[in-house]
């Protein structure tokens, strides 16, 4: 086995802009990388494109940390952590006996549908609101852990867990800063999680490792490039594009 893949050079281009598309989504835009998903499996084999992927994610994770660190708000992942912990020993499960083709339609299905009962719920209730000045509204434990264990799923699966976690905090009101916060923790530490179990599947291998490697510097351009512009992006703004990139996400997923 060589240790890059052979690709061609518009194969090689696409990963790059997948790597920054990684970065920015985790300072700045949570489910555009998404888009990233659907290139990897484009290019690359479809279970060897997620363990490629997530390494990148990780290195995407810590960025997201460094900047949003201080505004996660932790009650919100701890009253999820069981609920993920249990999809992600089933996503673990799935992957280790089936292909990916029918969950990931399943997957589309079920994002469209949160994404009508979000934005039905979000007409209902709120008022608008801009800025972090809001605190985040409060989910039932049902609500929590239907969002938790779907995310955690997903997000072994497929490493399709933004939207469906995008939705939870979406659908909560989350002021955009609490919200990149809480993903940040969330998704960093799920994807660590991840890593032994996808060691184990030969989803990562050496051949992964130097290939994420020479795409690691566009996961830091892209990061740097979202928290460039989050500070221009207003709330309003912010939580119309997480819906459009969320329905392109599912729709990806369906297809």
């Amino acid at each position: 086995m060589t240790l890059l893949p052979d690709l061609s050079t518009l194969a090689w281009a696409a990963l790059a802009v997948s790597a920054v598309l990684v970065g920015f989504s985790k300072t700045a835009l949570p489910g555009i990388n998404t888009l990233a998903v659907a290139i990897f499996a484009a290019v690359l084999p479809a279970k060897p494109s997620t363990g490629a992927l997530l390494l990148l994610l990780i290195v995407g994770d810590m960025f997201a940390l460094w900047t949003y660190r201080k505004h996660a708000h932790w009650p919100t992942l701890i009253r999820m952590l069981p609920a993920v912990l249990v999809g992600l020993a089933l996503g673990a499960a799935f992957l280790a006996f089936a292909g990916d083709s029918l969950v990931r339609r399943v997957i589309g299905v079920m994002l469209l549908m949160l994404m009508a009962l979000t934005l039905w719920q979000r007409h209902r209730d709120a008022a608008p609101r801009d800025g972090d000045a809001a605190p985040p509204a409060p989910a039932s434990r049902a609500v929590a852990a239907g969002y938790g264990s779907l995310g955690g799923f997903t997000t072994m699966v497929a490493n399709a867990g933004g939207p469906v976690m995008s939705m939870y905090f979406l659908a909560a009101r989350f002021p955009k800063h609490a919200f990149l916060g809480t993903a940040a923790w969330f998704f960093a530490v799920m994807n660590l999680l991840k890593v032994p179990v996808s060691v184990g599947l030969g989803l990562i291998t050496t051949q992964t490792v130097v290939l994420d490697a020479l795409l690691v510097p566009g996961v830091v351009l892209g990061a740097f490039a979202g928290r460039w512009a989050i500070t221009r992006i207003r709330q309003r703004v912010f939580d119309t594009a997480v819906i459009v990139v969320t329905v392109l996400g599912a729709l990806y997923l369906l297809v």
